[in-house]
């Protein structure tokens, strides 16, 4: 994964944020929409385009679109660089193929020593019993 090819293949749109600003929100477009088009990338392969298309499908539109938002800064710029850290953490996460676990037997000494302490715990509890005087 090259950040800075897909970086360079993202839409922003500056819209009008909500919340703090006085005055200020009524005319100033701080808020910014980040939007990925998976199917028209060049910086990713195919097969990742499938696994972020499964790992990341809650998140997709039905066009394959990813679409992030950030209105957490009065400075357009500032959200601009925090949505970009945040599509690059999800791009990174939906990539992440974890490792497939390989099943392993139990070695022998472990069960020769279960037995043997299973053993003397049963030693231990007939030694408790009364004698048999018959």
């Amino acid at each position: 994964m090259d950040a800075a090819k897909i970086i360079s293949e993202l839409n922003f749109k500056a819209v009008r944020s909500s919340g703090s600003g006085g005055q200020n929100v009524n005319k100033v477009s701080s808020k910014v929409v980040l939007s990925f088009d998976l199917n028209a990338s060049e910086a990713l392969f195919d097969d990742e385009k499938v696994l972020l298309q499964n790992n990341l499908a809650p998140r997709l539109t039905s066009e394959n679109i990813l679409i992030l938002n950030c209105d957490e800064d009065r400075s357009q710029l500032k959200n601009k660089d925090i949505v970009i850290k945040r599509f690059l953490e999800i791009i990174k996460k939906g990539l992440y193929v974890p490792k497939v676990r390989k099943a392993t037997k139990v070695p022998k000494a472990v069960i020769k020593k279960r037995i043997k302490d299973k053993k003397n715990v049963s030693d231990l509890k007939q030694s408790r019993k009364k004698p048999d005087l018959e």
